[in-house]
């Protein structure tokens, strides 16, 4: 079952201007290090970092909580899976979210897709919640 849903489209030139307004300032604030380290070596610099910030606005309003209730920028991470396929890794504020929002005897699939065609950055997120299965 879908638990949660969310969107954002971000424009990369903001991203661009905040990077140079800002720099680390920015960066450190809301990204994490993995994210910094993927982002800051790529050619297109912001774009990568407007389709990481679009992806945190979207998992936050999938949480349903927005940025707020104690869930905060590096609290989501986008990660890889090994197929290459991106998604959330959620701690602290978001984690507890998250397990709050998935019913008993479920466990939560975050679901990503990101994109960009500058000067915009688009993200999805949808929260499945799975029934456990027995066994190992």
């Amino acid at each position: 079952m879908i638990i949660g849903i969310g969107s954002d489209l971000c424009d990369i030139t903001r991203i661009e201007g905040t990077l140079g307004r800002f720099g680390e300032r920015f960066t450190h604030r809301v990204f994490t290090e993995g994210e910094r380290r993927k982002s800051d070596r790529r050619a297109a610099r912001a774009p990568s970092y407007a389709r990481r910030f679009a992806a945190k606005e979207a998992c936050a309003k999938a949480l349903g909580t927005g940025l707020s209730s104690g869930v905060f920028w590096r609290d989501m991470e986008v990660v890889n899976l090994p197929s290459g396929a991106p998604t959330m890794k959620l701690t602290n504020g978001a984690a507890a979210r998250l397990a709050a929002i998935t019913p008993p005897g479920h466990r939560a699939i975050v679901h990503v897709t990101l994109t960009d065609d500058p000067p915009l950055a688009q993200a999805f997120v949808i929260i499945e919640a799975l029934p456990e299965t027995g066994g190992a």
